[in-house]
This record gives structure tokens, sequence and C-alpha cells, in this order.
């Protein structure tokens, strides 16, 4: 009887182990996960040019205080020192018109033509507030720029230097790794005593131009 009873508890013995390899062996079978077949776009990425220095030239219309407007004329030159700020030049011309009073008066102009040629340069600080891309015909995006300018300068005009402080905003769009496309509106201010007392004038340019990345 005993014996018999020792061949029941084998037999159980066995089977258990036999039970406890094959899970063991079934947990170990890797499960095989379906890969989910995706077609990729090919993107094509602008290689866009390191340098940080600008150049290019503007035509706008520059609003003389007291005067008529006139197109203007102009180079500038940048330096991106980031992504965030840049050091800018501006050198531009431009010709007073007729004064309100020559103009209703009727009577001998009060300037001669040649003092009322009209330059300024400046230097300006820029900060491009809002960068971003816009997108054109649903697959083609061109980075763009928010900026802001304020800076100092000088301007000759009726004869003489006047000291003047430049603020102004404008856009940039960038065509290509090296070309833009620009619009900016500045407002030139100083300090004139030419009608007999001091008065400080606001000088509003409006002007769109190219530039180039090197």
């Amino acid at each position: 009887m005993e014996n018999w009873n020792q061949r029941i508890l084998l037999g159980a013995a066995l089977w258990a182990g036999c039970s406890i390899t094959a899970s063991a062996e079934e947990s170990s079978t890797p499960i095989q996960v379906i890969s989910p077949e995706v077609d990729r776009r090919e993107i094509t990425v602008d290689a866009i040019d390191t340098e940080n220095f600008e150049v290019g030239a503007y035509v706008g219309i520059l609003s003389i205080q007291d005067f008529d407007a006139a197109p203007v004329y102009g180079v500038r030159a940048a330096w991106h020192i980031n992504e965030d700020f840049f050091f800018e030049a501006n050198v531009g011309t431009s010709e007073g018109d007729l004064t309100s009073y020559e103009k209703l008066s009727g009577g001998a102009p009060l300037f001669e033509d040649d003092e009322r040629d009209y330059s300024y340069y400046n230097l300006n600080l820029g900060w491009n507030a809002l960068p971003g891309e816009i997108f054109f015909f649903g697959g083609r995006a061109m980075k763009s720029d928010l900026y802001f300018v304020g800076g100092v300068g000088s301007t000759e005009f009726l004869d003489d230097s006047w000291f003047t402080v430049t603020v102004g905003a404008g856009y940039r769009l960038l065509l290509n790794d090296w070309l833009t496309w620009r619009i900016d509106v500045r407002d030139h201010i100083f300090d004139r005593d030419t009608f007999g007392e001091d008065e400080t004038t606001n000088n509003i340019e409006l002007s769109t131009g190219i530039t180039f990345f090197f």
C-alpha cells in the first residue's frame, strides 16, 4: 500500500514539474508585434546660410514735417548678434518740397533748392520680437520676423545738422537661404528751430527693400 501511495505522489510531482516547465517556455516566447506600414514623406529642408551679415537697399516715402512727402532712397547693413538681436546702420536721402506756408502764400520761396536736400544716417539696435513662418500654396514655408528697432543718428536738412532719434518696426521675409524682402516704418525725431522757435518734429518713413545675407 505504501508503494502504491509513493507511486501516486511521484507521478503527481512529475506532472506538476512538466506543467511548470511548459508554462515557463510559453511565457518566454516573444509576442509578435505587428508593425504598421506608414508611408514616410520626403521633406526638403532649405540650407539656410549661417552668415550673420545682411546688406541691401530700400526705397519708400518720407513725410517731412511742415514739408510735403517725398521719395526716399537708402542702403542698410546689419549684423545679427544672435537669433533675437541685431545692430543695423542706415543711410538715406530725400528732398523737402515746399512748405505749407509757401504753397498758400504764393510768395518767394523761404529756402533755396540745395537747402531742401534731406539726408540722414543712424545706428539702431533691433529685436526680433515675433519670429515665425508663413506658408504658401499649402506646402512651402518661409521664415519671417516681426522686429522693432531704435537708435540714434544725425539728419542733414535746411543747411544744418540735427541730432536724431529713430524708432520703428519692420517685417522680414526670407525668400531663400540668402535673400530677404523687408517692409519698414520709421519715425525720425529731432528738434528743429527753422521757423524761429524750437519744435520737435516727427518725420515718418515707409519703405521696402531687398537685403542679402553673406
